[in-house]
């Protein structure tokens, strides 16, 4: 199956030296453009780069308050006894912050759960990216199926325009039915064109995401049509428990909680202390002098930061609750959709385009044998196109429910590729 889902490990696996290996003269696989937007998108590249940060802020946070050194002179430039510098005293002292309630810890704690919250957010981005891929490919898969069908289009329109212009020369149909046989062939030719365009600029499109300007490839390789079964639903469900994206809540509440701690430190009075020396030149004595310092009402100053931590980290359970219930009922959505166009893809493929194929070969040879009207003929032959469609448009449908469902989990879906998953994640 072209949209192996398992592959979502490739953004984990990838080997730098890719980058530098030639592009095959081959359809692009979706691993291979999984790859290179691993390699090379910025969204990735910048989440990787806040570490730095973050770890910048996180060995600030474990320095102590600074000392300082001071020098202060009295008595200067006085009058009498102290005129001049003749009663002059000078202190040289040291002075610094007595932390008290563990606020290193609590600063070293909070700076760590913001680098582990790192992880999480890279690996739900990394899904978002593989989502999008997928999607983007998948575009460029539908409109060469497109292509294939105008093609299949052209072809019997152009056996029917053949048919009518021989007919006319035989004087056993008029020329309206010549007429609109190339006028049915025509616009066959454009829904070609359009299939052309539209696959041009799908292919721009995905390209875009490794940032390449001009696409190095023609076309993608696999089938749209083929939809193997899904796992239960309750085994998604299992998975679903396990996504990113609520990872990504564990890691804020961690977060959370390392703000509460820190919050809760301040209620604890820090002591200012000093020691000094002091000298004095009246009498040419020296002394230690010392002191300390303690603020009033810290106590009180943070209890409304500790309540406004204590209420926002108490949204989490609740957030969380919603979170889920959103993504189970986008699974269920996802899933559902996923049953039903697959059913529809298999129903067209097994019962319905097989009957309008021998229909439509039947109303040929009946039209030729001049036993039936062109207009049966060419209305079976639109009826096959347009199943033909309808089958690719639910097999698109399918195959976009499966990309969400892959986004939602994170994990490889496929009951055929479970395995293959285990394989390449280890």
């Amino acid at each position: 199956m072209w949209m192996r889902l398992a592959a979502v490990v490739a953004f984990a696996l990838v080997p730098r030296a890719y980058a530098q290996a030639p592009v095959p003269a081959v359809p692009l696989t979706l691993d291979d453009a999984i790859v290179r937007v691993a390699l090379d998108h910025p969204e990735l590249r910048l989440i990787d780069a806040q570490r730095p940060v973050l770890e910048a802020r996180r060995d600030a946070a474990l320095l102590l308050p600074p000392m300082q050194l001071g020098v202060e002179l009295e008595n200067l430039l006085g009058s009498g006894d102290t005129r001049g510098v003749q009663g002059a005293e000078a202190t040289v002292s040291l002075s610094g912050v007595l932390e008290r309630g563990d606020k290193l810890d609590a600063r070293r704690m909070l700076a760590q759960a913001n680098i582990d919250a790192l992880a999480p957010q890279r690996a739900t981005a990394r899904l978002d990216l593989l989502a999008e891929t997928a999607r983007r490919y998948l575009a460029v898969a539908q409109a060469q199926a497109a292509l294939q069908i105008a093609n299949t289009d052209i072809e019997q329109r152009r056996r029917a325009v053949a048919a009518a212009r021989l007919r006319l020369q035989a004087g056993a149909s008029p020329e309206s039915v010549l007429f609109t046989a190339q006028a049915m062939l025509a616009q066959a030719e454009l829904d070609r064109d359009r299939a052309i365009e539209e696959a041009n600029a799908a292919r721009l499109s995905l390209a875009a995401l490794w940032g390449a300007r001009t696409p190095d490839f023609k076309a993608v390789s696999g089938d749209a049509l083929q939809l193997p079964a899904l796992r239960d639903f309750a085994s998604l469900n299992d998975d679903l428990q396990r996504a990113p994206e609520l990872a990504e809540l564990l890691g804020e509440q961690r977060i959370r909680e390392a703000q509460l701690q820190l919050v809760r430190t301040r209620s604890r009075l820090d002591w200012n202390w000093q020691v000094g020396v002091r000298n004095s030149r009246a009498d040419n004595s020296t002394s230690l002098v010392g002191g300390f310092s303690i603020p009033l009402g810290s106590a009180r100053r943070a209890a409304p930061e500790i309540r406004e931590a204590e209420a926002d980290l108490a949204l989490l359970p609740y957030q969380r609750q919603a979170r889920q219930q959103q993504l189970y009922a986008t699974l269920a959505e996802a899933h559902g959709r996923y049953a039903t166009a697959r059913l529809e893809v298999q129903r067209m493929q097994a019962d319905v385009l097989p009957q309008l194929q021998k229909a439509e070969r039947a109303a040929e040879q009946a039209w030729r044998a001049g036993a039936a009207s062109y207009m049966e003929w060419a209305q079976l032959q639109a009826m096959r196109i347009e199943s033909r469609q309808r089958q690719l448009d639910a097999a698109i449908a399918a195959q976009t429910a499966l990309i969400e469902i892959q986004r939602l989990t994170g994990q490889g879906m496929l009951a055929t590729d479970a395995t293959v998953a285990v394989e390449n994640a280890g």
